[in-house]
C-alpha cells in the first residue's frame, strides 16, 4: 500500500465523487466544498497519478476510457471505507436507524411501530425525521423511506407502494356533495410543497375547468390535513397521510375517485452495502404494512 503515499486521500475521494456523479457541482454538493476546490483536487490528483482521467466538456466531466476501471475500483474502495466507518461508529447492532420524511413518520409509520416491536422486540428503532436526502454510504443511517420516482444516485431502491391522491374533507362538508364536480366548489387547503396539483385528480375524475379556490396554503402537509379535519376546506391527500383519519371517521374521501401521481414509496439502502438481518426484518415488515395500505385504497 505504499503507493498510496504518493496520492492524497482527499484527491482520490474527489475523483470518485466526480466520476460517480458526473459533474463538479454535484461532487461539490456531496463533499461540502466549492466547485473550485473540487476542480483543483481533480487536477492535483490527476497530476499525482500521472494521467488524465476526465475530459472537460460542455456537458460536464466525462471519464476517459482508461479511467473506467480506476473509478470503479475507487467506488468499491470508498464503499468499503464507509462500511468500516459505520461499523466503528455503531455502538449497538440492535439499533436500526431509519431516515423518513416527518409527515410519513407522524401520520403513517409511528402509529404502526407497536406491531413491529411485538414481532422484533430485540430491535430498537431510531427515526431520523428529515426531508433531506441523506448520504447513506457516509452516515449511520441504515435505511431510508423516500417518495419520488426512484431515481437517486448511489443507492439501491426497492419499490413499496404507488402514491395515489384523492380529495378529503370533513364529514359535514362531504354531506353537501352530490357529484364529483361539487368538490370543485369547496374551498381548498393547499400543501405548498406537494409534487402534484389538482389537475392530476381532475383529469382522473373527468372534470375540466378551474380547480377549487384556495382558502389556506401551508408548507407542511400535516397542517393541511388538520385544517381539512377542522372543516376549513378540501385537501388533495394521499394514502399514508390521510388513511388513519379516514379510518377514524374524522375525514371522508368523497366518491372514491383516486389518481396516480407517478411517484411511489421506496425502500432505500446504500449501494453495495451488505443487508443485515435487522434491515431484512424491517423491510419484510414494512412491505406488509404498505401492502395493507394498498389494499385499503386499492
Amino acid at each position: 500500500m505504499r503507493n498510496l503515499n504518493s496520492v492524497h486521500l482527499n484527491g482520490l475521494r474527489t475523483l470518485e465523487a466526480v466520476g460517480r456523479l458526473g459533474s463538479l457541482q454535484a461532487a461539490a454538493d456531496e463533499l461540502g466544498v466549492s466547485v473550485g476546490a473540487v476542480s483543483q483536487q481533480v487536477i492535483k490528483a490527476e497530476a499525482q497519478l500521472g494521467r488524465l482521467l476526465f475530459e472537460r466538456t460542455p456537458k460536464g466531466m466525462l471519464a476517459t476510457e482508461a479511467a473506467a476501471p480506476v473509478l470503479a475500483a475507487l467506488n468499491e474502495g470508498f464503499l468499503r471505507l464507509a462500511e468500516a466507518v459505520s461499523m466503528a461508529q455503531r455502538k449497538d447492532e440492535c439499533i436500526l436507524t431509519i431516515s423518513v420524511a416527518p409527515v410519513l413518520a407522524a401520520r403513517w409509520l409511528v402509529c404502526r411501530l407497536d406491531r413491529f416491536m411485538e414481532r422484533h422486540p430485540e430491535i430498537n428503532l431510531r427515526l431520523d425525521a428529515t426531508t433531506k436526502l441523506v448520504n447513506l454510504a457516509a452516515s449511520d443511517i441504515d435505511v431510508a423511506i423516500r417518495v419520488g420516482k426512484g431515481h437517486w444516485p448511489g443507492v439501491k431502491v426497492e419499490h413499496l407502494l404507488e402514491q395515489v391522491v384523492f380529495p378529503v374533507c370533513s364529514p359535514e362538508m362531504a354531506a353537501r356533495l352530490k357529484e364529483p364536480a361539487d368538490i370543485l366548489k369547496l374551498p381548498a387547503v393547499i400543501d405548498a410543497h406537494a409534487m402534484f396539483t389538482w389537475d392530476v385528480w381532475m383529469q382522473a375524475a373527468g372534470l375540466s375547468g378551474e380547480p377549487p379556490a384556495v382558502r389556506h396554503v401551508f408548507t407542511d402537509a400535516s397542517l393541511c390535513l388538520d385544517s381539512a379535519i377542522a372543516g376549513q376546506g378540501v385537501m388533495l391527500a394521499w394514502q399514508t397521510l390521510a388513511g388513519y383519519s379516514l379510518q377514524e371517521g374524522r375525514l371522508v374521501a368523497p366518491f372514491g375517485i383516486r389518481a396516480n401521481t407517478g411517484d411511489g414509496y421506496y425502500f432505500v439502502t446504500a449501494e453495495g452495502s451488505r443487508e443485515s438481518k435487522k434491515v431484512r426484518d424491517f423491510k419484510t415488515w414494512i412491505r406488509e404494512e404498505m401492502a395493507e395500505t394498498a389494499a385499503i385504497f386499492g
